[in-house]
């Protein structure tokens, strides 16, 4: 909020950049007085700051204008945790160790377990698989995103489109009905056309929900 925001402000200044001479600052303290955004302005106008538009741009500005001057500061001190100084002294005690919360972060993703199971979860769902199982991770992760969420599992026929099933064999193919060439590249880019007929749709939906809602 406003107070919080005009807190940090004097924080960065008394703490960390110190451009103005304390007495200069009192302008800045004045936290709950309607004077402060002018006094703000011409703070900002004394350090250079560009225009911005945005308070969380100006603040991550001032932030970003804070770490230079501590760094340039106390640069022998930061100076003797860069990575170059903690492998020259092998490591040490004090060097940073990356603890991983995620558990998925301690996975390896071509194990053959790792791709058993992703075997396992197709064949469950009823999804071709592809040759790259991480393809075929990823249109597991896309059903069970769209399909399986709580509303969807509510109310499935919330997802399930409708209509009838388009046979592709007795409809032809896309060339005017004439099997003349591969008929599984033929199928292919008939199914190819209908995504994509089906891609126009949505997108015709959404425009027309968003002329509704303005």
């Amino acid at each position: 909020n406003q107070t919080e925001f005009r807190g940090l402000v004097l924080w960065l200044e008394d703490q960390k950049i110190r451009h103005l001479k304390i007495d200069d600052r009192a302008g800045l303290r004045q936290v709950n007085t309607p004077d402060w955004d002018k006094q703000f302005q011409s703070y900002l106008n004394s350090l250079e700051c560009p225009k911005l538009t945005r308070r969380e741009e100006t603040i991550d500005w001032l932030l970003g204008l804070a770490v230079r001057l501590e760094y340039g500061d106390n640069k022998e001190t930061y100076s003797k945790h860069n990575t170059q100084n903690v492998d020259m002294n092998g490591g040490g005690g004090d060097k940073p160790k990356l603890i991983h919360s995620n558990p998925l972060d301690n996975l390896d993703f071509t194990s053959p377990e790792f791709v058993a199971g992703v075997d396992k979860l197709a064949d469950f769902l009823n999804i071709p698989k592809h040759p790259d199982h991480l393809i075929t991770l990823q249109a597991v992760a896309s059903f069970i995103s769209t399909r399986l969420h709580p509303a969807a599992i509510q109310d499935p026929t919330s997802v399930i489109p409708e209509g009838q099933p388009f046979d592709l064999k007795a409809n032809g193919s896309s060339n005017g009905g004439q099997q003349n060439g591969d008929i599984g590249m033929m199928e292919a880019a008939q199914i190819l056309r209908l995504l994509h007929i089906n891609d126009l749709r949505l997108l015709q939906t959404r425009i027309n929900e968003s002329i509704v809602s303005v």
